[in-house]
């Protein structure tokens, strides 16, 4: 499946919240992300994600420059809510919420066994934010804990829907 095939409808959902899965060595960790671009750059489709750096899966992703995005098509509510609020660092969320996980086709960090669009990624560049270049409204509504965001472009080399 191309990439772009659902990227309406994944946009549409990623705004209600999806997962992404990073793995480290034989650490896998799954956090709640509601932010995120689908787009061609540099001639790739890519999947650009924003990570705080105070953020496990930051680690763990910074180690393998890969991931994970599985956007469900079922309700999974409340595995995105305490995926979004509990660190990987404190607890196993995959195992206290018996999410079980497949293997990716192109890269190492397994996807999210659900249905849903399923996107393998691979990090091409990654950006730190510089609070003095944010708007400060948006610097006020979304930073007040000083906590930004580093931005990853990954190239998305396979998509799968379940």
């Amino acid at each position: 499946m191309k990439y772009n095939d659902n990227a309406k409808n994944d946009l549409t959902a990623l705004s209600k919240g999806a997962f992404l899965i990073s793995q480290d060595a034989g650490q896998t960790n799954i956090m709640t992300i509601a932010w995120g671009a689908i787009g061609n750059i540099w001639g790739k489709p890519v999947f650009i994600a924003l990570v705080r750096k105070t953020r496990f899966t930051h680690e763990l992703i910074n180690n393998s420059n890969e991931f994970t995005v599985a956007i469900p098509h079922e309700d999974m509510s409340e595995a995105l809510a305490l995926c979004g609020t509990k660190s990987g660092r404190e607890m196993d969320k995959m195992e206290f919420l018996g999410l079980k996980t497949v293997p990716s086709k192109e890269i190492n960090t397994p996807t999210l066994d659900c249905k849903g669009t399923h996107y393998e990624c691979m990090v091409l560049y990654k950006t730190d934010m510089k609070p003095s270049e944010l708007d400060e409204i948006t610097k006020e509504r979304w930073y007040g804990d000083n906590d930004f965001h580093t931005v990853y472009f990954a190239e998305i080399v396979n998509t799968t829907e379940k």
